[in-house]
């Protein structure tokens, strides 16, 4: 059989085309009578619009974009961010939305944000930003952003998904003094982005608040190899902490990996509280005591939060997801 017209469905609805073109592209401009017949027309007739003249028409690609300013290395390696995405996936896959994936580390030649601000995509979600990304000023000028984390500059109007990381790593740092341990040190993210920065300030506040000074604090670079690193600048002197709040599970086994070397036992001689509960936090030798953030949850509600801003509706500046600690064998 033939497919179903517009011109069909106007004329059982008995409204006009522009109408129907309104109710099918999601516009409030339409009576609620009007909505109503057209969308009975549309059920009987089993009318689908032709998503290509859809676009082409309203200027709109049903893609959104996710915009990772990392290398590829880091974002495949990352656990936090394939959870992350997974999530913002699977709640677009309920949408008329695709996801459309767009790495870089910096954007030579302005080639993406090009992409971007010609109408490539109607919006964008923006993960693991730093300080340096000034293309995404230009992005966030061009079609409506979601971010997930704060921005180090936010902007009035910025959409933003976290979590409370500076209180997190306060609760996490202080189940180390909790347990007694005095001499403690932190293996931090860079310092270029904002969860990097409030998780040293969690835990600079929680050692505040016990007395205690840190007896190191060093950037891994959100890295395994960063992680391994900056625990060999910890054990460099000699004189070791006796724990470690790592400010992710990817840099936590990288630690582990250098405790054991040098020959020191995990939690008898050096503690380690990581940050993220991913898949790497059962996979370490012990396992990883870490904060629990629902990384799956946060790119759900990423996603939602930005189909609430392309649809309209009214939404909050901020959504703060929670954490909890959990406690297994590192300490």
């Amino acid at each position: 059989m033939p497919r179903p017209t517009i011109e069909e469905v106007a004329a059982l609805a008995g409204v006009s085309r522009s109408t129907v073109s309104r109710v099918v592209n999601g516009s409030t401009a339409v009576s609620p009578e009007a909505l109503t017949a057209v969308q009975q027309a549309i059920a009987e007739l089993g009318y689908a619009p032709n998503r290509a003249a859809r676009s082409l028409a309203s200027r709109q690609t049903h893609a959104i974009g996710l915009v990772v300013p990392e290398d590829t290395t880091r974002f495949f390696g990352d656990p936090y961010l394939a959870t992350v995405v997974a999530g913002i996936s699977a709640r677009l896959s309920e949408s008329e939305y695709v996801l459309t994936l767009l790495i870089a580390s910096d954007d030579p030649g302005d080639k993406m944000t090009r992409f971007v601000r010609n109408g490539g995509v109607d919006a964008a979600i923006i993960v693991s930003h730093h300080t340096s990304d000034s293309f995404v000023d230009r992005i966030v000028e061009a079609v409506p952003v979601v971010f997930g984390g704060r921005p180090l500059r936010p902007r009035p109007g910025d959409y933003v998904v976290d979590v409370d990381n500076e209180q997190a790593a306060r609760h996490a740092t202080g189940h180390l003094i909790g347990l007694g341990r005095r001499r403690i040190a932190t293996i931090t993210g860079p310092p270029t982005m904002a969860v990097g920065v409030d998780r040293l300030a969690g835990f600079r506040a929680a050692l505040q608040d016990a007395g205690l000074a840190p007896t190191g604090e060093i950037d891994g670079d959100f890295s395994e190899q960063g992680g391994a690193d900056a625990a060999r600048a910890l054990l460099a002197d000699g004189d070791h902490p006796d724990a470690i709040f790592v400010a992710s599970d990817l840099m936590a086994r990288g630690a582990l990996d250098v405790l054991r070397s040098a020959g020191l036992r995990v939690p008898d001689d050096v503690a380690v509280v990581g940050f993220d509960d991913s898949a790497v936090a059962l996979s370490t030798a012990p396992r990883l005591t870490t904060v629990r953030q629902p990384m799956f949850a946060q790119g759900q509600t990423l996603a939602s939060v930005l189909l609430d801003v392309l649809a309209g509706r009214e939404v909050p500046d901020r959504v703060i997801l929670p954490t909890e600690l959990v406690v297994r064998e590192s300490a």
